[in-house]
């Protein structure tokens, strides 16, 4: 069964995100860049050679990236095999967006659980 392997990303929208990514790297010690990112490095538990990410990152308040819908947040979850994954949860009934996005991040697509929050699944390139 092809499923999710791992955390990939949280991303939630922010009304200042300047300020707020200073408030996070201020009294969090979250390291912020310029575009409110902040990546987290990890080994994987059963194969500790191998170095991973998850991303955190603020929004503009007003971003349709989530979606549609009025959702404060979106989850990135990662995949081993996003044609895979898909597959299956089309075989399962579960709502997904058609739109795909293959960039040097990786592959992006999008499904929706059962109160319409937009999730995004991520097959992280090769070697990452």
């Amino acid at each position: 069964m092809a499923r999710v392997t791992g955390l990939g990303g949280i991303f939630f929208k922010g009304k200042n995100p300047d300020e707020l990514s200073a408030w996070y790297r201020e009294h969090l010690g979250i390291p912020m860049d310029d575009n409110h990112v902040s990546i987290f490095r990890w080994r994987e538990h059963d194969d500790p050679e191998h170095e991973a990410t998850t991303v955190w990152s603020i929004f503009p308040h007003d971003t349709t990236y989530f979606g549609p819908g009025d959702a404060p947040f979106m989850i990135n979850y990662r995949v081993a095999d996003l044609d895979a994954v898909l597959e299956q949860l089309r075989a399962e009934g579960v709502r997904i967006d058609e739109k795909r996005e293959d960039s040097e991040y990786g592959r992006f697509a999008w499904i929706f659980d059962p109160d319409g929050n937009r999730i995004e699944l991520w097959q992280p390139p090769e070697g990452q």
